[in-house]
């Protein structure tokens, strides 16, 4: 028989301000929370194939605590927290496996610790179930295992806004402070721009809402995204010449950050692609898209609900800090990833399980079954579409990678060995899988000049890509050429090989 302890429900008391409820609840209501986080591991390692191949920015973020090949160049926007997170696999360790099992464990370990937060906020079954709404969607099963910082903001927000609540709730919660301080450095660490959107809210509540300020609230925030995103300001004032020039050099890599509506970018990236630059074509079919705007009705419908019950802190808090986290993906950014709004799927998660919550328990008995049969077949095929897109994107991101793996291999076939640098065409991925240093002498990723690089040419083995239609930049026109695939492989004067073609 499971024991039973009394656990804190927040509540509203007759002047409606928050407070703690001391209620009996099972402790093995825990294990629905452990059975999502479990089921979202599996799925991660049975949908996404351990064996895939490094992406793009993936290699660009191993590399930086990998000794398989060097460092490639590290733009203005991207952090060192991801790269720090995979170092005790990614630091002695080549397997691409061993890496997408560890970060797939690590994944299923944080989605099971942010939900656990949330366990006296709102029923179980609430919690379990967003915790299952936000584990089942394709964008979340394809970058757990990922190298990317996206999902790890997502688990920071869901986390720290939880526990920003219980705080609130009881000034004695240490932990739950704590929790806070831990999430915002999680969301710092991995992406200090994303951090700072998602915690808008909460400091608009702390200073414009007197009954919501606890005096250790803002001082664990503070100290929290600052110890995040401590080495970030370090970097930016050793490497990029300051911090407003890093914001600016992020800015530009980005296409400019301002005014811009994404939205119709967002929907089509929604097809499966993991990056939408430029992003044309055509929106999606309809059962592809019809659960991004249930998405808001729902959530819409879990805010009602709260009113209802008095308890509109605990639903409208993560709706607001889901809306901040949104915005610079939806309306200042040229361009679109699904990856980007992960944060704003896991705080809407919340809202949104307990509208469906209510839906299939709140109707009159007659009615009922009707509507459970509705949410189900929901459901269902919500989940049909998701796995239909997550098949296809993992098909695509693996043909892409083998591609790069291929190259690599013909590149150390024709004499392109480490070390060896490569610039031009996908020069970046394509030089981690050879082992090879990367340069570019123009672009978001420039590192060197062409003078370097036509001298580097004559001391290293060296090679330009091209993509074949195209005429080779002018250092390399005089180089020896090679066909390969799509490409067309310039050799530097440095190169030695028997077998050229």
């Amino acid at each position: 028989m499971a024991r039973t302890l009394n656990v804190p429900l927040v509540g509203m008391d007759h002047r409606g301000a928050m407070q703690v409820v001391r209620t009996p609840r099972r402790t093995g209501g825990q294990g629905w929370l452990a059975a999502v986080a479990v089921a979202f591991t599996l799925a991660q390692l049975a949908l996404v194939r351990p064996g895939m191949g490094l992406g793009w920015d993936e290699a660009v973020y191993v590399s930086q605590v990998s000794g398989h090949a060097p460092a490639a160049f590290f733009s203005a926007p991207r952090s060192r927290g991801i790269s720090l997170l995979v170092a005790p696999i990614a630091s002695w360790s080549s397997s691409t496996s061993l890496l997408r099992v560890y970060l797939a464990l690590l994944s299923g370990l944080g989605l099971f610790l942010a939900l656990r937060v949330w366990r006296g906020l709102f029923p179980v079954r609430v919690v379990a179930l967003a915790g299952a709404l936000f584990a089942t969607l394709w964008v979340t099963v394809f970058y757990g295992p990922e190298v990317m910082p996206n999902y790890w903001v997502a688990i920071g927000a869901l986390a720290g806004v939880g526990c920003f609540l219980r705080v609130r709730a009881d000034r004695r919660d240490r932990a739950a402070l704590w929790g806070v301080a831990a999430s915002a450095a999680l969301m710092a660490w991995m992406r200090p721009t994303d951090a700072v959107w998602v915690t808008l809210p909460l400091f608009v509540l702390l200073v414009c809402a007197p009954r919501w300020r606890r005096p250790r609230l803002p001082a664990a925030l503070v100290v929290g995204l600052g110890t995040g995103a401590v080495g970030w300001i370090v970097e930016a004032h050793i490497s990029f010449g300051g911090l407003g020039a890093r914001l600016a050099d992020a800015s530009r890599i980005q296409g400019g950050l301002g005014w811009n509506i994404a939205v119709l970018d967002q929907l089509r990236s929604l097809r499966g692609q993991t990056l939408c630059r430029p992003c044309t074509g055509s929106v999606p079919a309809p059962e592809l898209i019809a659960w991004w705007f249930a998405l808001p009705l729902l959530a819409a419908l879990g805010l009602a609900v709260a009113v209802r019950s008095r308890r509109t802190g605990g639903t409208l808090l993560p709706l607001a800090c889901a809306t901040t986290a949104s915005l610079p993906y939806l309306f200042m950014i040229g361009y679109a990833a699904p990856r980007f709004l992960l944060p704003f799927y896991a705080l809407l998660a919340i809202p949104v399980a307990d509208a469906l919550i209510h839906l299939v328990t709140t109707p009159r008995p007659a009615w009922r079954p009707v509507v459970v049969t509705l949410v189900a077949f929901g459901l269902a095929g919500h989940l049909a579409v998701q796995y239909a897109v997550l098949e296809d994107a993992v098909s695509r991101s693996t043909a892409g990678r083998e591609g790069w793996a291929r190259t690599a291999s013909e590149l150390h076939r024709i004499g392109v060995r480490p070390p060896c640098v490569l610039t031009g065409h996908e020069a970046l991925p394509i030089a981690f899988y050879a082992g090879c240093s990367s340069a570019q002498t123009q672009g978001h990723n420039a590192s060197t000049t062409r003078a370097d690089l036509l001298r580097t040419a004559r001391q290293t083995p060296t090679a330009t890509l091209v993509a074949a239609e195209d005429r080779p930049p002018g250092h390399a026109r005089g180089w020896p050429s090679h066909r390969f695939g799509d490409l067309r492989i310039h050799v530097g004067p440095a190169t030695r090989s028997g077998s050229q073609g």
